[in-house]
């Protein structure tokens, strides 16, 4: 159990440097095109709007943010639930079978039905003169 949960809050943690990353890499790139666009006088106009925008979308930031630091937390319990999954599919072979059988047998009587219903159609045709 113990090892279990090292294993997760070493996951977790991995999740939490990987999505750092992810954000450091976004904001330099983020930086990287304004200083191109700082250079580019074409570009000088819609910089100006830019903190405009910004103000504009702060909750759906912040949101973001939140949803973010709660990220790392989310793909350590998927990862802990496919783990848990993938230890079931032995279990599951007996139940696929079952249900193909159960499926064959109502396939079966169903055939039996339809011809013992024709076969009686037939007898009932043959009696008319």
């Amino acid at each position: 159990m113990a090892t279990s949960a090292n294993r997760g809050s070493s996951r977790e943690g991995a999740a939490k440097a990987s999505v750092a990353d992810q954000i450091s890499q976004t904001v330099r790139s983020t930086s990287n095109l304004l200083h191109l666009m700082q250079q580019s006088s074409a570009s000088q106009a819609q910089l100006r709007k830019l903190p405009k925008n910004l103000l504009a979308k702060t909750s759906i930031i912040k949101n973001t943010g939140q949803v973010l630091e709660q990220m790392p937390h989310v793909i350590s319990s998927l990862d802990a639930h496919m783990d848990n999954g993938l230890h079931s599919v032995p279990h599951l072979q007996p139940v696929v079978q079952l249900l193909a059988n159960m499926k064959s047998c109502q396939l079966n009587s169903l055939s039996q039905a339809h011809l013992s219903h024709e076969e009686h159609g037939l007898a009932n045709s043959s009696e008319v003169p």
